[in-house]
Parts: C-alpha cells; structure tokens; sequence
C-alpha cells in the first residue's frame, strides 16, 4: 500500500485546516486538504485576531493578516430610542506597546478574506483546497489511514499516513473516532448574525454601533469594507422576536434591524445570515492513533472574547511542526502526544474564561464589561509539560497548571511564549544587517539562542552542537553592546547578533555578563532555558531519535 505522494490528508479549510496544511507545507510535507463545500464560505464569521494569532501568522510569512486587517472599532452605545451616545467603550484591552511584542493591536479580518489569503499561500507551494470532497468514512490500522471520499456522487478509496480534522463542530472526524464532546447547549443565548450591506443617516463607519441591551435585544452593527463601501457585520438578539424565523427572510432582517435604529436606513442587501448558539463543549482528547482533530471539530464556545478562531489556528501550529518531525523519522510517534497534552488544559481554561464572559454580558445586559488582557493570548503557556526543561526553574510537585496566564514581561520559563526584540544587529559574513528576533523564528527549525558575553564564550557551546542536524536545527549568537568587537564571525558558521540597544537581554532576563541557552520551538514557543550544551542536548534528547 502507497502513502507516499501525500502522507498527510486534512478533511476542512477554514482557518485552522488551512494553518495546519502551510505548516506542514513549509515544512516539507506535501498534504492533501478537502472540503465538503463546493464553494469557498462567504462571511465574516470570526473576524478578530489577537496578538498571539499576529504572531503566529508572521512566522508562518503570512503578513496580509495583519497588514489587511483593521483595528476593532470603539463600541458606541445608544440611549434608547435614540441615536444620542450613552457611552463608548473598547472591545479588547488597552496595550501599552512594549518592544517584546510586535504585534500589540488586535485586528479584524474576516473569515471569507481570511481563508483568500491563506488559499493564494498554500497555491504558492503547489497545493489546492479540493472543493466539494466529503470524508464518508475512515479506517485506520499501525501504518496508515484509509479514507472513503465522495465528490459529484464517485466514490474514491485514498490511502494516507496520518488524517487532522479540521471539519468544524459537526465534526465527522471526530464522530467516528469516537472522541466525547462534552458540555452544554445554552438556551439563554441565541443570535441571528451575518453581514449586509446598508446605508443608515447618522451611523458612522468609525464605531461598532449597539442599540438596547444585550440580554434581552440587541443590535450591533460593526463596519467592514470587505463587504463593500456600505457593508456591515450585524447581530441581533431578541428574546420575543422568533429569531429562526426571522433569519429565512431578509425582509423580516430588514425590518428588525430597522426596529431597532431610529433613523432612515437604505437597505442594499443580504449578503450571508446564519443563526448562532451557545454551544460549549470539548473533547477528552484531541487526538487516536493517526488521527487529529483542531479547531472548532475539537471545542466550540461562546463567541464572547473571540478566542475560537485564534484557538483553532494555535492548535494546528501546535500539531504542525511535530506532525512533521515524526513523518521525516526525525522524532519517535511519541511526540505526538504533546500536541493533546499541551492543547487541553489551554482550551479547558479558555472555555471558563468565554463562558464567563458570557454570563456576564446576559446577566448585566452590558457589552462593555471590563475584559482581561487574557484575550491577548500572550501569556499562554505550555510550562507543565512533558518536553520542556527549565534549568532556572525549580520543579514543584502538584504545583497548579496555569495555562492562560496573564502576560508577565518580568518572568519567562520554558513553555512561555518567545518573546520579541528589535534592533538587533546580525554582524560577521562580511554584512552587517538589523534584525529583529521574531525573524529567525520559523515553523520548520529550532533556534537554539546562545546569549554570551562573549563570542569567545559562546564558541564552545556552538561547536558542541556543530552536529545537529542544520535542517531542523538553527544557531544564533546574541552578544550584549559591550562584548568585544572582534572577531565577529562565528568559526561555526552561525548568526551573530549584538544587541544594539540591549532589548533582547532584557526581554529574555539575561544579564551582560551571563551566558545563559534558550531553544525556540518551531512554533514561537520556549522549549528550554538551559546554562549550555548538555542542557540542549538534554531537551533535543526530548525532541528528536538522533541530534545529527
């Protein structure tokens, strides 16, 4: 049996399905991705993109996110009846910016340019989403998954190694897989949402506009240009109106939203409507045998806080660059089970933090509810687990696991995320060259960071690791300002940085005078904080079947 031209099959191409398969794409791995729509889905959907998820898109080399999208309006908030402001208020926490986090503005993109975006990536590297190809069935055996396709009505028998479903909360994948979906469907919440285009006298495009009161009826009504010069996001909430009557007809959409704002409206069109529920449920695990499930298929939750979206593309990172290591005999199977390990305390914690929010807003009616910088998702975190080693960092038995932490810029363990540092000046090789950290960081390597005094300290750690594998494997030298001019090249051929203005060190609690080792995941997480060489090859130990 052949599982040789694509060894990895992805059923579903939203954002989490289309994440997993550049990710494994850049990576080397050639991937087939399917969906069961026979067109690409129009709408905002989710549309919001925290720091964390800005930071992820960068290292996979997918600036339009951020350079598209658009900062989350202020809310305006009506007096009843009337078009007079009650008050304003932000939807995401205030940021100061800070130079370890490049990316400290939320922005907007909508699902529909989103999945554009990411689709024109994937076709760079000679890889289409298959329209229209419906999963029927899978079996899987030691070596390999058999899956049954469908499209136009053929039957298609495909062998493949390994399967990631990203096929969203009806999740076939997980239905026969037999994975428990546990949790609850919330009656006290239900939304008509979509988007429209309109004109409305008085209604700017600056300001994400509600009327009424969130637990009992609402409209909010929040500007996107992606839908046109006239185009809106809008969700109703009602609890007398009959919603999922309303939704069939876009007369009767029309006719509630101008109930709702007390001024002359143009309606153009109805450009997408859905209806949404509360459901809050997750699985017991995320993956079994040779099968994995990310996003949505895994965890759905209130969309309070927007954390879905973000979660489902985080998780794919997770399982992508690891996926891969297994897949190229790099990495024994049992790093795979990382991937469930470190995903499930962090989306068990996220659902308790959107579903309070949730219960919030119904019981006070109020959208404008202080929120936790939390949702910036920077403080996230895989300290507890199996494949991490902190040197600095004395283990504590039973000690709490913290997964959604708040983001600290004055403490980082191994697990933390990496953080950022500009400025920094890459020297040697006949150039010199300012660079910021977050541009050695890539999805298909380790970057082991040596921060030395000197190069002449920092000579013996790199040749101790001068045979890893340089594919997988990546070097960089971080001397502080002060650290003796020559030499500047590296005998083992490695970047030398020199913290120019002292932002790396600083970001990464080092000391001028210390040597002091951190390897960077592929995904932009700490694997370890270690005083040199043997505490690398004690992490790769963790990683990889053979460091050469």
């Amino acid at each position: 049996m052949s599982y040789t031209d694509h060894p990895v099959l992805i059923v579903g191409a939203g954002p989490a399905g289309l994440v997993a398969a550049l990710t494994l794409l850049q990576n080397g791995i050639p991937v087939r991705i399917i969906d069961k729509d026979p067109n690409p889905r129009i709408g905002q959907r989710g549309p919001g993109i925290w720091p964390r998820s800005l930071e992820l898109f960068n290292f996979l080399n997918v600036p339009e996110v951020n350079n598209l999208g658009k900062p989350i309006p202020v809310l305006r908030l009506y007096k009843p009846g009337t078009l007079e402001p009650l008050k304003h208020s932000s939807l995401a926490p205030h940021m100061e910016p800070t130079p370890t986090v490049p990316f400290h503005i939320p922005k907007m993109i909508g699902q529909q340019l989103l999945d554009v975006v990411l689709r024109r990536h994937l076709e760079k590297l000679s890889c289409s989403v298959e329209m229209g190809s419906e999963l029927r069935s899978f079996k899987q055996s030691e070596e390999g998954v058999t899956a049954v396709l469908e499209k136009n009505g053929i039957l298609e028998t495909f062998d493949t190694k390994w399967m990631i479903g990203a096929d969203g909360a009806k999740s076939v994948v997980r239905k026969q897989l037999g994975l428990t979906f546990l949790g609850e469907t919330r009656d006290d919440f239900f939304v008509v949402t979509g988007d429209i285009r309109l004109k409305g006298v008085g209604l700017d495009r600056m300001h994400f506009h509600v009327f009424g009161n969130f637990g009992e009826r609402s409209l909010s009504l929040r500007p996107t240009d992606e839908i046109g010069e006239d185009g809106w996001k809008f969700f109703i909430s009602d609890r007398e109106l009959e919603l999922t009557k309303i939704m069939k007809s876009e007369e009767l959409i029309f006719e509630a939203i101008a109930s709702f704002v007390p001024t002359e409206i143009t309606f153009n069109k109805l450009v997408w409507v859905s209806e949404f529920r509360a459901n809050i449920r997750m699985v017991n695990k995320f993956s079994e045998g040779r099968v994995f499930i990310v996003g949505d298929a895994a965890h759905v939750h209130s969309p309070s806080g927007g954390q879905g979206l973000n979660s489902g593309v985080q998780d794919a990172f997770n399982l992508g660059w690891k996926l891969a290591l297994v897949e190229k005999g790099l990495a024994d199977k049992s790093l795979l089970e990382t991937y469930s390990a470190e995903r499930l305390p962090v989306i068990s914690e996220m659902l308790e933090i959107t579903t309070s929010m949730l219960d919030q807003a119904i019981v006070t009616g109020d959208l404008t509810i202080k929120r936790s910088p939390k949702l910036f998702m920077l403080g996230i975190n895989c300290r507890f687990s199996s494949i991490v080693l902190d040197e600095f960092v004395t283990p504590v038995e039973g000690k709490p696991i913290n997964a959604y932490g708040v983001f600290d810029e004055g403490h980082l363990e191994a697990g933390d995320r990496a953080p950022d540092a500009p400025n920094v000046l890459q020297v040697g090789r006949g150039e010199s060259d300012m660079k910021t950290l977050f541009c050695l960081y890539r999805p298909w390597y380790h970057t082991v960071l040596v921060f030395a005094p000197s190069l002449a300290d920092a000579i013996p750690i790199l040749g101790a690791l001068e045979a890893c594998n340089k594919s997988v494997v990546r070097k960089a030298v971080v001397l502080p300002s002060s650290a003796p001019a020559a030499p500047v090249a590296s005998p083992c051929d490695d970047v030398v940085l020199v913290d120019q203005e002292g932002y790396a060190y600083s970001a990464y609690l080092v000391e001028v005078n210390q040597t002091k080792v951190f390897v960077i995941r592929p995904d932009g997480v700490i694997g370890a904080i270690v005083h040199g060489a043997e505490g690398v090859k004690k992490y790769f130990s963790k990683i990889f079947l053979d460091l050469s």
